[in-house]
C-alpha cells in the first residue's frame, strides 16, 4: 500500500491498465481509487511506486485475483471498505469484480454472467441456446483431437484457449496436417508481467473458420438493457495468427447492419443475464449473419475508447464509472459525428530492432492524433504471435470512417523497423 490517506468511498480498480490511467485522471478526484492487483503482477510491473504518482490513487491492495473464492475472501477483509463502484479493468478481473459488486451491494454484471464471459465454450453454448449464431466449437486436449475435429468439419479451422486474451495461443489452420504444428503453438501462453506467475489452467478450444469481416459492439448496459452503442470495424494481420491490426470507428456499416449487430449484443446480454457494465462483443458477419467470436465484459483495449470518445464526441469512461456507481448518467448520443481509426504498428519478423524511422513524419501526417512507438534499438522481437508483440499505434480523426482509415493507413505506413534477423529470440519483451 502506499502512504496516501484516506478519502471519500473509493472506485475499486481490478488489474491496472497503463494507457487508461489520462482517461480517469479526467474526472476521477484526489485519493478516490483503489487498484487491486495480483502479487505477482504488481511485483513484475512495479506497481507499487507507479501508483504513488497517480494522483487519484489512494492505495494499492495486493490480492490473487484470478483465484476461484477470492472475492469473498476480500470482502470478509475489507468489509468497511465500502467502495462506490467496482470496475475490473482487465479480462482475468471480470469475475471477480462481479462477485465483489454483489457482496458490496453494487451494480456489476453478476457472477453468473461474467463466468460465462471468461469462458468462450461455456458462453458458446448458452448463446446458441439463444439462436445467436455460432460457429461449431468443442474442447480438444491434444492435437489428434484437433485433426479429428477438423476431419469432422471440412475447412479451416480455429484453435484458441477458452479463457485467454489478447490473441494469445491462437492459431487458424487451413488442413489437418497443421494439427501438431498448431498445437505446439497453442501451448505457448506466455503474457509475461501481465500475469501471475502460477500456471493458469487453460482448455483449448477448436472450431470452424468463418470468413467475412470483423466488428465489435461496445455497449453500456444498465439493468439489462442498452443505453450507448458504438460499432467498431477491424482489421487483421495476415498470416495464421488472428491478431488485430487496426479499427475503425464507427464501422463501415449501413443503419440496418448496425442495428443487426448491435440487436445480437443486446440478445446475448439477455441470454447470460448481464446486470450492468460494459460489454465488449466481437462479431464476423458472414453471409449478412453476425457470428459470434467472444464477448468480454470490461472496456475494449487497443485504445478503443479513445476512439469512440473523440468520434461521438463522449466521455465513455465517465459514463461507465458513473453506471458502476448507480448515478445518473445524462444523455448520451446515438451516432457519431465524426470518423476515428487506428493503425497497429509492429516489426513483420523475429530478430533485434536496430532502428525506427518514420515516427516524426507520422505523427506530422494529415489527420493524425496520436503516433507512438513503445521500442527502441536493442529490442528483441519475436515476430506476430499475439497483439502483445504490436509495439505502437497511429490513430486519426477525419470525417468519415472511409477517410479515417485511409489516413491511418497512410500514417502507419510510414513507419519503418530495421531488424537484424540474425539476433532472434521467443522472448516477450
Amino acid at each position: 500500500m502506499n502512504s496516501k490517506a484516506a478519502g471519500p468511498r473509493p472506485v475499486l480498480i481490478v488489474g491496472y491498465v497503463a494507457f487508461a490511467v489520462p482517461a480517469i485522471t479526467a474526472f476521477q478526484a484526489a485519493d478516490s481509487v483503489v487498484y487491486v492487483e495480483e502479487p505477482d503482477v504488481a511485483r513484475k510491473r512495479n506497481l507499487a511506486e507507479a501508483v504513488q504518482h497517480i494522483g487519484y490513487a489512494r492505495e494499492l491492495i495486493e490480492w490473487e485475483y484470478h483465484l476461484p473464492g477470492r472475492a469473498d475472501a476480500f470482502f470478509a477483509a475489507h468489509p468497511d471498505l465500502d467502495p462506490v463502484a467496482v470496475i475490473p479493468a482487465v479480462e482475468y478481473a471480470v469475475p471477480f469484480a462481479a462477485r465483489l459488486a454483489e457482496r458490496y451491494g453494487l451494480p456489476g454484471a453478476s457472477l453468473g454472467a461474467a463466468q460465462l464471459l471468461r469462458d468462450k465454450h461455456q458462453l458458446r453454448t448458452v448463446a446458441a441456446a439463444a439462436g445467436i449464431a455460432n460457429p461449431a466449437s468443442e474442447p480438444v486436449a491434444d492435437a489428434a483431437e484437433l485433426a479429428d475435429f477438423m476431419a469432422r468439419h471440412p475447412g479451416p479451422a480455429v484453435l484458441k484457449p477458452a479463457g485467454r486474451q489478447a490473441s494469445v495461443g491462437t492459431r487458424v489452420l487451413r488442413t489437418p496436417d497443421e494439427a501438431e504444428e498448431a498445437w505446439a503453438f497453442g501451448q505457448a501462453q506466455d503474457e509475461g508481467a501481465f500475469v501471475p506467475d502460477r500456471p493458469i489452467a487453460s482448455v483449448m478450444l477448436a472450431e470452424e473458420y468463418v470468413d467475412g469481416p470483423e466488428f465489435s459492439v461496445e455497449m453500456l448496459v444498465s439493468d439489462g438493457r442498452p443505453v450507448f452503442a458504438n460499432t467498431t470495424g477491424k482489421v487483421l494481420y495476415p498470416g495464421p495468427c488472428p491478431i488485430e491490426a487496426g479499427h475503425t470507428v464507427p464501422a463501415e456499416l449501413d443503419d440496418r447492419q448496425r442495428k443487426s449487430l448491435v440487436a445480437e449484443t443486446e440478445r446475448l446480454a439477455a441470454a447470460i443475464g448481464f446486470g450492468d457494465g460494459v460489454l465488449h462483443c466481437e462479431w464476423i458477419v458472414a453471409d449478412g449473419v453476425p457470428v459470434l467470436v467472444e464477448c468480454a465484459g470490461r472496456l475494449p483495449g487497443d485504445s478503443i475508447p479513445d476512439l469512440i470518445e473523440a468520434a461521438y464526441p463522449v466521455e465513455l469512461t465517465r459514463a461507465y464509472f458513473a453506471l458502476m456507481s448507480g448515478a445518473p448518467l445524462g444523455p448520451l448520443p446515438d451516432r457519431a459525428e465524426r470518423a476515428t481509426a487506428a493503425r497497429f504498428l509492429a516489426p513483420d519478423r523475429p530478430g533485434t530492432v536496430t532502428a525506427v524511422h518514420g515516427l516524426d513524419a507520422a505523427a506530422a501526417a494529415i489527420g493524425v492524433q496520436l503516433a507512438v512507438v513503445g521500442i527502441a534499438p536493442g529490442h528483441r522481437a519475436a515476430g506476430l504471435r499475439s497483439s502483445w508483440d504490436r509495439v505502437g499505434i497511429v490513430t486519426t480523426l477525419a470525417d468519415t470512417p472511409a477517410e479515417a482509415r485511409r489516413l491511418a493507413d497512410a500514417a502507419a505506413a510510414l513507419v519503418r523497423f530495421e531488424i537484424d534477423p540474425n539476433a532472434r529470440t521467443e522472448d516477450h519483451t
